[in-house]
């Protein structure tokens, strides 16, 4: 027994000067850091803040730190990298005002070997290239002649996946309506088949950018790079095609992502090779979904678990419906009618962001709140140190669409979109595809959940855990 002690006390002794060491260093390398913990050398404090999302509690890494330490920043270590929090009001608006000043965005160096065509440049560079494109194809004057065709695709949706159908898990189908439509407007498709194919491989390569990058076969960093070389071969085939067809494309046709790419030049005017292509697709595909999917998919949840809310939903509909010729689609002027629909996916965000924040780097050493930030550190914002903090939302835990009424919130406390230069360029076009979806799926349905307690995990964005089945109640007509 004494030699199993002795053995343990050899390994462990090394350990143990490793941790104190890297400790003594990582608090004394710079004076002044803001109050926090790295936790354990190389994983830092990461199983802690995945262990949160796997719970369905991603909100409580951030706020327990920001009651052990401070409200307004925290220093941890995640991705095995040094990192501020920024908290509240006074830290969204630091890092949103500073972009491109003190802070830059910042992607995992899992999307650098997910897209390997980004380590041309960076992955920050290709943001920024993607970021312009994107500012020009969602321009609401574009959107607004999308809507008549995102109603007759939601009519078709629902038609298929859930008119005659007594019970249905809505995440699936919320998922896949989401990927059709949007693959019509980045790719600018209608036959849709082989993204359906794809569809699991995305959710894969997803899931692989946020994980613990360990390339070995089984992990989700590998599946991600393996699902991540098929989609790019399956969006070969699609680009082949388009450069076919789009020649024939009529100049009054807003631009899909796909073609403006395939025909911009640089300043010696040459073409993006199809690699290059494939992987802005890949990436613009990849993150614009899932914010979506989970935005409609907690609607419908919480729809169920207030009849209330719902039935002012409902109202608001069914008159716009009603207002309707038969055959007629939705048009710009509906979707400015629906206020209240909108106020309650609003509350939705707040309580359950689709993203629940993002992560910076400090190009500059600078000062915040007093605490010294050293250039090099990542830096990252919470909605949820905001959207969940009773000094800008009474009664945080209550479900409330008039917060949004009249001016609605101040300024840099409600941010499912983020803010500043880097506020999402989707956010009028998200607005619109879950409103046709929801004006669609109210008006045909009253539901109730057929899992009460169904637990919500994320990984690494909130979903209900058994896809949220349904019991569906058709409208009578």
């Amino acid at each position: 027994m004494e030699n199993l002690h002795l053995c343990l006390l050899l390994i462990l002794l090394p350990l143990l000067s490793f941790f104190l060491l890297y400790k003594h260093r990582s608090e004394c390398a710079s004076p002044n850091l803001p109050p926090g913990s790295i936790g354990f050398p190389v994983v830092g404090e990461s199983l802690s803040f995945l262990c949160a999302r796997w719970a369905g509690h991603p909100e409580k890494f951030v706020l327990d730190r920001m009651s052990r330490y401070s409200s307004q920043v925290f220093r941890t270590s995640l991705l095995r990298e040094p990192i501020a929090v920024l908290c509240g009001r006074t830290g969204n608006k630091f890092l949103f005002s500073n972009e491109n000043k003190l802070v830059v965005t910042w992607f995992p160096s899992a999307v650098n070997r997910i897209f390997p065509s980004s380590l041309q440049s960076s992955a920050t560079e290709e943001g920024i290239k993607v970021r312009k494109m994107l500012v020009q194809v969602l321009k609401l004057e574009s959107l607004k002649h999308y809507i008549g065709d995102m109603d007759r695709h939601a009519q078709m949706h629902f038609a298929t996946g859930w008119e005659g159908k007594d019970r249905v898990e809505a995440l699936p189908l919320v998922d896949q309506y989401m990927f059709s439509t949007t693959s019509k407007l980045f790719i600018g498709i209608n036959d849709l088949e082989h993204i359906f194919k794809l569809t699991d491989l995305f959710h894969v390569v997803f899931t692989g950018i946020f994980s613990i990058l360990i390339n070995l076969p089984g992990t989700s960093f590998n599946r991600a790079i393996k699902a991540g070389k098929v989609i790019k071969k399956g969006l070969k085939e699609i680009i082949k095609q388009k450069k076919i067809n789009i020649v024939n494309e009529t100049s009054s046709a807003s631009p899909s992502i796909l073609s403006q790419m395939l025909q911009l030049t640089d300043e010696e005017g040459k073409h993006m090779n199809e690699s290059e292509i494939e992987d802005k697709i890949l990436g613009v595909i990849t993150g614009g979904n899932y914010t979506l999917i989970v935005a409609c998919t907690f609607v419908i949840k919480y729809l169920a678990e207030l009849p209330e809310i719902y039935e002012q939903f409902y109202n608001e509909q069914i008159q716009i419906a009603k207002a309707k010729a038969p055959g007629e689609p939705l048009n710009w002027d509906d979707i400015q009618k629906m206020k209240y629909s909108w106020n309650v996916i609003c509350e939705v965000m707040r309580l359950t962001p689709p993203a629940d924040g993002a992560f910076r780097e400090a190009i500059h050493d600078f000062t915040f709140d007093g605490f010294f930030i050293p250039k090099g550190w990542m830096l990252y914002w919470s909605a949820y140190s905001t959207h969940r903090n009773p000094e800008y939302f009474p009664q945080p835990e209550k479900f409330d669409p008039s917060r949004y009424d009249g001016t609605g919130p101040a300024p840099y406390t409600y941010v499912p979109f983020g803010g500043g230069p880097r506020m999402c360029p989707g956010k009028e076009f998200a607005r619109l595809i879950i409103l046709v979806f929801l004006h669609n799926l109210v008006k045909r349905f009253r539901w109730e959940k057929l899992v009460s307690d169904e637990k919500i995990v994320a990984n690494p964005l909130p979903k209900p855990a058994d896809g949220l089945p349904i019991r569906l109640y058709p409208h009578k007509v």
